[in-house]
């Protein structure tokens, strides 16, 4: 019972020191380049329903409120206020493929580092930040709040939670979100997307999400998944069921078809960002993770300006 005990504080020991390395690394990229460039592309985008109030005189007959106004048998409108603050939601995959990695970080690593840096902006900014994990089975659900503790739990949840076996459920994950968030969010959702280009039915559960809120799509990759190297006979875990088999990579046919596999998965992932008319951002285990964010937010800054 102590060696457990033991165990355990070792394991809880060696995760805060991941967590804070996390945060006191992502800390560091937040500076004023990128958090304006974050306060230039969201804040301020749309307007929030206020109340209904009765007609005044000069109100815009645009804001009448028909249905209230037939059952009162006088005239009320519909009172907006500007939105001001921004509700962000972060989807991340915890499934088994997203442990995955051959350079200093894994997926899921590389995507804490990602949800710690949009969390620090959005803290900066006094938005409020919302966590949801997803793998076979839908996981933890944190409601969107504000202040460093919120984004110091969020990078905890996704380096502790457990690596779920079987697919992402993408399509539950989606349509959880699409009927419990009720204000518009900036929703990103975060995973290696592996058996996008075979499964096409969640893709519907995207298209209506995308409609209401603004849906980005952050793939996490790692280079060995796009490009086979010559290592000679490895052993490798499928990425889902971790079921293990010997792949001799001196196989130029077998380099090919890994390479023709990596193509598939992208084109899939195209055709799901066309289909719903989403942004995407690619993250690489080679690559420093604050790059992609800043150029994905000067894309979004330029794009809004020329409108």
């Amino acid at each position: 019972m102590a060696h457990s005990e033991e165990q355990s504080g070792v394991v809880a020991s060696d995760l805060m020191a991941r967590v804070r390395q996390i945060q006191i690394r992502t800390h560091k990229l937040v500076d004023d380049a990128l958090a304006g460039a974050y306060h230039s592309t969201f804040r301020g985008s749309g307007i929030e329903f206020d109340e209904v109030r009765p007609y005044e005189a000069g109100d815009d007959v645009r804001t009448i409120d028909w249905k209230r106004t037939a059952r009162a048998q006088q005239p009320f409108v519909k009172k907006y206020v500007e939105e001001r603050e921004l509700s962000v939601e972060l989807c991340v995959d915890t499934s088994r493929s997203m442990d995955f990695g051959t350079r200093e970080s894994s997926k899921r690593e590389l995507a804490a580092q990602f949800c710690a840096l949009i969390a620090f902006v959005a803290q900066r900014h006094q938005d409020r930040v919302g966590l949801r994990l997803f793998g076979a089975e839908m996981g933890l659900h944190l409601p969107a709040a504000k202040g460093g503790g919120a984004v110091s739990r969020l990078v905890r949840e996704v380096i502790a939670a457990e690596p779920t076996d079987g697919r992402a459920d993408y399509a539950h994950a989606l349509e959880q979100a699409r009927r419990t968030l009720r204000r518009r969010s900036f929703i990103l959702v975060i995973s290696d997307f592996a058996d996008v280009h075979e499964r096409r039915e969640w893709a519907d559960r995207l298209v209506p999400l995308a409609r209401r809120h603004d849906v980005v799509l952050v793939r996490v990759v790692d280079p060995f998944e796009e490009e086979l190297p010559n290592a000679g006979v490895v052993l490798l875990a499928d990425q889902e069921s971790g079921e293990l088999r010997e792949v001799d990579t001196r196989s130029a046919h077998v380099r090919a078809k890994w390479a023709e596999a990596a193509a598939s998965r992208r084109a899939g992932f195209q055709a799901l960002l066309a289909r719903a008319g989403c942004d995407a951002i690619e993250l690489s285990t080679a690559r420093d993770v604050a790059a992609p964010v800043i150029q994905f937010f000067k894309q979004r800054r330029r794009r809004r300006g020329t409108r």
